[in-house]
């Protein structure tokens, strides 16, 4: 498995200031790798940490923006059924949409530079009006899953200068500059709790926007159309969920120039697992940090349980620092919402690394699983690499970690909450206690996060002198 890079923080700063370049004319870098079998991590910078061999047979195949070739066969159970019936209707939805002006579309967050930057999952479902763009038919069948959430506007009116900063086995993720800002959504109901950070009730339009760009499949039975059904699936979970601290897909879009789906979010500044790759490089992460890292991510995960949603893939890639300083949970594409009386299922999903081992037991507690998995994490941000990294056969891998290199770096604390983390499913706290525990409650304010992200630039910004000087010796 090679490990993903989110985003540079170098190269943001470079679409942020070169709004009117085109992007045929603008580097493309590529920093987000598709998953691979080789079982390997890499920095941002390329350095790489090769993982034991055997535990390639256990890394999930999930792309942080979109789709997951092998979901399991009992979550996609009425899926294939609800669709065919769809099919028909939405052919003469989508037939029936030529002549509409542009409707509003989803609400837009804060910008990036914005200290309360928020998107929430609000999807413009199409309704059953004359479209503006004239699809051709094969799109109509294509993106027939989705056409409950796509948004009827035409996307090159409205985001100009893509740039190309990641890349993954769905598709490419690009910063895109806002020239259009689209109208509001009505916000959805109320959540049953509130968010931890306060939100205004207007805040200014995004002048840059991330779009991930997902080729449509040719014909609805080719390989490519599971990864729309898919998408379709993370949406349906993710339809209403609205939190600080999830990272949701704010609108989709069909492109007709290029036959493919644009799917909107929160332009982020960098995952976890990017801030774990520069310690190598002189990076200090203090404990207090990783406790407001952790904290972040309990609100996120006590605000899902009482939606009865598990992620399942709780792990750094998946943990995206927006320039505020603000961690959002991202990738549903493993999540599952469950019954709260019988929240018992089965299916071995994830990364081995993060992975609470009862899921490689038979079946589990849905609910249970994440607060391991973000255990497994706070591990890592201290020792940078997962637990078990260097473990040559996956059948060693136990049910508790590895002890730390040294612990004595540690506080009472920090070794109690991994305790906490770690303890069996049936006694495992949940995010709402470990909310509570003495590690989280001390940790450090916002304004540390984003220091710490300015020496995130700072190093990659030394990095880069450092190996351009070598290239030109």
């Amino acid at each position: 498995m090679k490990r993903r890079s989110y985003f540079n923080s170098s190269h943001f700063n470079s679409v942020s200031s070169s709004t009117s370049s085109s992007s045929a004319d603008s580097a493309r870098p590529s920093i987000l790798s598709s998953p691979s079998p080789s079982p390997s991590v890499s920095s941002s910078h390329g350095k790489e940490r090769t993982f034991a061999p055997e535990t390639s047979m256990l890394v999930s195949m999930t792309d942080t923006f979109g789709g997951v070739d092998g979901i399991e066969d009992e979550e996609r159970e009425g899926d294939e059924d609800e669709e065919a019936g769809e099919a028909e209707e939405t052919a003469s939805i989508i037939h029936a949409r030529r002549h509409r002006p542009t409707a509003s579309n989803s609400s837009s967050a804060n910008s990036h530079s914005s200290s309360t930057s928020h998107l929430a999952v609000q999807i413009q479902p199409l309704s059953r009006a004359p479209h503006k763009q004239r699809f051709p038919t094969w799109i109509i069948e294509a993106v027939a899953p989705l056409a409950e959430f796509i948004a009827d506007v035409d996307p090159h009116q409205h985001f100009v200068d893509l740039q190309e900063i990641a890349e993954g086995d769905s598709g490419s993720v690009y910063a895109a500059r806002v020239v259009s800002p689209l109208s509001p959504l009505p916000s959805p109901s109320p959540s049953p709790m509130p968010s931890p950070i306060t939100l205004p009730n207007s805040s200014p339009p995004p002048t840059h926007i991330a779009i991930k760009n997902i080729p449509l499949p040719p014909s609805s039975t080719s390989p490519g159309s599971s990864k729309i059904r898919d998408l379709a699936r993370e949406l349906r979970l993710l339809k209403g969920v609205r939190h600080a601290h999830i990272l949701g897909m704010d609108a989709v879009y069909v492109d007709l120039v290029d036959d493919s789906l644009w799917i909107r979010m929160e332009l982020m500044e960098r995952s976890l697992a990017d801030v774990v790759g520069l310690v190598c490089e002189g990076l200090s992460l203090q404990e207090r940090m990783i406790a407001r890292f952790a904290s972040d991510v309990l609100m996120a995960l006590d605000y899902l349980q009482q939606q009865h949603i598990a992620h399942r893939d709780v792990r750094s890639d998946n943990l995206l620092l927006n320039s505020s300083g603000i961690v959002k949970l991202a990738d549903f594409s493993n999540a599952i919402r469950v019954s709260r009386n019988a929240p018992t299922i089965s299916g071995v999903v994830g990364v081995i690394y993060w992975q609470a081992p009862e899921m490689r037991a038979g079946s589990y507690n849905a609910l249970n699983v994440d607060a391991w998995s973000l255990g497994a994490t706070v591990w890592e941000l201290a020792q940078t690499e997962p637990p078990f990294a260097d473990v040559q056969d996956v059948r060693q891998i136990g049910t508790q970690w590895p002890p730390l290199r040294h612990p004595e770096l540690y506080s009472r604390a920090f070794h109690d909450f991994l305790k906490l983390c770690s303890r069996p499913s049936a006694s495992r706290p949940n995010p709402n206690e470990l909310l509570n525990t003495p590690f989280i409650r001390n940790a450090c304010g916002r304004a540390v996060n984003i220091q710490l992200l300015s020496q995130c630039r700072a190093i990659e910004e030394h990095v880069m002198q450092r190996e351009g000087a070598a290239i030109d010796s």
